[in-house]
């Protein structure tokens, strides 16, 4: 299981957006998990233009965890371990996130920031099912 890092920049926005992923990678050994996880990672390099026509670039930075699955795939299957001696109770609490600020029940709408929608994908659904943009600086649909 691999963490990817890539960053998404907008030009004439000075701000970026950093995504971190988890994957999966079949390997034998770490170096070819390595190895394998860059090249997926490289793969997503991309640039086109947003609705504005402002080109966004997605670069990959690199990986931030590269752990082995020991485990098949399924329910229960333990995915990552991570163990600390000596917590606190307050630590413990601190561990546990309410159901509702899991992030599976969280909404999903995207946070402020660049638009680094595709153009040509929303071009796409306006023209093929008739979903407009809600505001030029958002990536809503109506």
């Amino acid at each position: 299981m691999a963490e990817l890092v890539e960053e998404i920049t907008v030009e004439d926005d000075s701000r970026n957006v950093v995504h971190r992923y988890l994957v999966l990678i079949r390997a034998c050994t770490p170096d070819q998990a390595y190895e394998k996880a860059n090249k997926l990672g490289g793969d997503g390099e991309t640039s086109y233009a947003n609705p504005s026509g402002k080109t966004v670039k997605i670069k990959f930075r690199g990986l931030s965890q590269l752990d082995e699955v020991y485990e098949e795939i399924e329910d229960g299957a333990e995915i990552l371990f991570h163990s600390k001696v000596g917590a606190s109770e307050k630590k413990l609490r601190s561990l546990v996130t309410p159901r509702e600020h899991l992030h599976a029940f969280l909404s999903h709408k995207q946070a402020e920031g660049p638009d680094y929608s595709s153009g040509e994908i929303v071009a796409l659904l306006e023209r093929e099912y008739g979903i407009k943009r809600v505001s030029a600086d958002s990536s809503s649909m109506a």
